[in-house]
């Protein structure tokens, strides 16, 4: 890092945000194998508090490499660096004062606890999304897997590079089994519990 760089403050400050939108900014991160349902849960948790007229935005793993990071590729160095740029990203989004949710398969502890220290503590929630290689292999309607066992992908975690399940995440859903409105309600009563979202709807 440059010596020569210092941090500008805005005039604007993050809570003078959150005032304006009336609610807590976080980040809520899912991780998950490649089927877990990670940016479906994400997706539905989205839409949920957009009902609530909450301001959020969801980062999705492919979509944030058509653009961003489309300059990496799957290697275990490339995945670390997409994530820490992920995290960064995020990081600025909740200092504007959204409800950021980030749906990665972000495989390994290390780079969890990573983006993780990007945040304060009550600013982060990791959201394991729990579901079998042999369930996640089932939905793989775009052949991933299949090709991943035929050595025509390289590194694709859980198959050839190592997904490690997190140890104590802030919530586990089981994607596996249950029904994404449960799942969605999971997570939400989470978000209850650390009064970000109202107990009861008007």
């Amino acid at each position: 890092m440059t010596k020569n760089i210092v941090w500008y403050q805005n005039n604007v400050t993050r809570i003078a945000r959150q005032n304006l939108n009336r609610h807590r900014s976080i980040m809520i991160w899912f991780t998950g194998l490649s089927g877990a349902g990670k940016s479906t849960l994400a997706s539905a948790v989205e839409a949920y508090l957009h009902e609530l007229q909450y301001r959020t935005y969801m980062l999705d793993g492919d979509n944030v490499r058509h653009g961003l990071n489309s300059d990496l590729g799957f290697s275990l160095k490339d995945r670390d660096e997409n994530l820490r740029r992920i995290g960064e990203v995020g990081k600025l989004m909740v200092d504007a004062g959204v409800i950021t949710l980030a749906a990665f398969i972000s495989p390994l502890e290390e780079e969890r606890a990573n983006v993780r220290r990007l945040f304060a503590r009550d600013d982060f929630i990791e959201v394991y999304c729990n579901a079998s290689l042999d369930v996640c292999e089932t939905r793989d309607t775009k052949g991933m897997y299949k090709k991943a066992r035929e050595g025509k992908i390289l590194d694709f975690t859980g198959v050839s590079s190592p997904y490690e399940a997190p140890i104590s995440p802030d919530i586990t859903v089981n994607t596996g089994t249950k029904k994404l409105e449960d799942c969605v309600y999971d997570v939400i009563d989470e978000l209850k519990k650390r009064g970000l979202v109202p107990l009861t709807q008007n």
